[in-house]
């Protein structure tokens, strides 16, 4: 597998809407069989409110959060957010809550650098495990994070949007 080099920076309030573009088209391409399509074509109507909502997220960081972007010939094609773990808050445990990159970038080893750099963030901020959610059908994303020495711990969730349930596998990593 070629590796690709990106430029993975902080991201930057000006990044919100490069960042609500790859959320959305991250889903939509990531998604595409494991949710229904009216869905994953209803997401494009969220860009606004996905846009408002990553600007605020951006300039509102804690100290042991990390808002990375991967950037190719300047364009954001990728976003990965890390910080305390919303499991287990106060028990130093962080998690990687989203890490999108767009379906052109796939199998260039950009993810794993955008991934990589969340997870030495992780560690830079003194956590000593951290955590992930993934759909539990989403086998890529599964080989991806297994892949990068990630493991599911047997811990399982629904996340219910509108009538939707996503069923989700939790993976852990010490740190």
């Amino acid at each position: 597998m070629a590796t690709d080099t990106a430029v993975i920076r902080p991201a930057r309030p000006d990044d919100a809407s490069a960042i609500a573009r790859v959320h959305v088209a991250g889903w939509q391409e990531a998604y595409t069989g494991l949710l229904p399509d009216d869905f994953l074509a209803g997401l494009s109507d969220t860009f606004d409110r996905r846009r408002r909502f990553w600007e605020h997220f951006a300039r509102s960081l804690g100290e042991r959060d990390a808002l990375l972007v991967a950037e190719v010939d300047g364009e954001v094609v990728g976003f990965v957010h890390a910080g305390e773990s919303r499991d287990r808050p106060g028990e130093n445990e962080g998690e990687v809550t989203a890490i999108y990159l767009r379906r052109a970038q796939w199998g260039r080893g950009i993810g794993r650098q955008l991934f990589g750099a969340a997870v030495d963030r992780l560690r830079e901020s003194g956590f000593e495990s951290a955590v992930l959610w993934v759909l539990n059908a989403n086998s890529r994303a599964r080989r991806f994070y297994e892949a990068a020495g990630w493991a599911p711990d047997g811990s399982e969730k629904e996340e219910r949007i509108g009538d939707l349930i996503l069923r989700e596998v939790r993976y852990t990593i010490p740190l």
